[in-house]
């Protein structure tokens, strides 16, 4: 073969390389909206058949957006090449003049994953008021009005003196329980949420043994346990998790449950779900009681 035949064997290769690789794509369904609006944020994503991708869920944080509700679709294979997408209904709260987002796309493999961000789509934030005219316009009315009373401005000042002197002490009595307080409530309302969904899925999962079930158990718990701990969860293995959290069950249980994921085989499922979620309530009340002893020691 010449070196003109060398040369387009390798041109044709790395054609197909390019071929195969994910693409991931994300846009906002409107250019700007207004404080509180409901917009849709799409993502899609095009991959090889073989490979496996797993959407961001509600544990991910969309700060400063939040998160009303997630829309999937099915997948669409054509020529070896798959098709995903997902709209994600958000709201914006922030007053700056654009917020950003790009949503990450994890790709699964046998040990470890790779994470894939979308490009950076921006929300503009629409005013309510266009536009203000440059003359004002009265109405005419010639019905008197009564004149009020002379307002006693000193007995005000001393009031309102005397309110914010003793707020002002009361914040700085209060304000370390009270922000104990709030970060106590967070956390439980956030253990009901994870642990309401987490054993519908494990129901689910043990009832019907399917791969996209038990990637979204597993996601589910890592996701909770990365927010709860800090710890990076979404990309470590299942041997490194049960490392890092000095857990040989742990291994047995995450593994239990990718052999329906990456070996396609069914397998009971509960015993290894109601183990993941008493280590996530584990790691929920030693948070509680880290909080307790933070407020203690300040």
């Amino acid at each position: 073969m010449g070196r003109i035949g060398v040369f387009l064997l390798f041109l044709g290769l790395s054609f197909s390389s390019l071929a195969q690789s994910v693409q991931i794509n994300g846009y906002f369904t409107q250019d700007s909206a207004r404080l509180g609006e409901r917009v849709g944020f799409v993502l899609k994503a095009r991959y090889p058949e073989t490979t496996q991708l797993l959407f961001p869920d509600s544990t991910y944080d969309f700060s400063p957006l939040v998160l009303l509700e997630k829309k999937t679709f099915l997948s669409h294979t054509a020529e070896g090449v798959t098709t995903d997408s997902a709209v994600y209904y958000v709201s914006n709260f922030a007053l700056d003049p654009s917020v950003f987002l790009s949503l990450p796309v994890y790709e699964l493999n046998r040990y470890d994953s790779v994470t894939y961000f979308s490009n950076e789509a921006e929300l503009k934030l629409k005013l309510t008021l266009d536009s203000i005219p440059e003359q004002l316009v009265f109405r005419d009315n010639n019905v008197y009005q009564p004149l009020e009373k002379n307002f006693n401005w000193l007995l005000a000042a001393l009031i309102t003196g005397g309110v914010i002197v003793l707020l002002g002490g009361f914040a700085l009595l209060f304000a370390k329980r009270i922000k104990a307080i709030f970060k106590r409530n967070r956390e439980k309302l956030r253990w009901v949420q994870f642990e309401r969904k987490f054993k519908k899925l494990s129901t689910l999962l043990a009832q019907t043994p399917a791969l996209e079930l038990a990637d979204e158990v597993v996601g589910l718990w890592k996701g909770y346990m990365e927010s709860i701990t800090k710890l990076p969860f979404q990309e470590w293995t299942s041997s490194e998790i049960s490392e890092a959290l000095e857990d040989k069950e742990i291994f047995k249980a995450l593994r239990a449950i990718d052999m329906i994921i990456y070996a396609g085989k069914e397998a009971k499922s509960e015993e290894s779900t109601n183990y993941l979620l008493e280590v996530a309530r584990k790691k929920y009340q030693e948070k509680l009681n880290h909080i307790r002893n933070e407020r203690a020691t300040r």
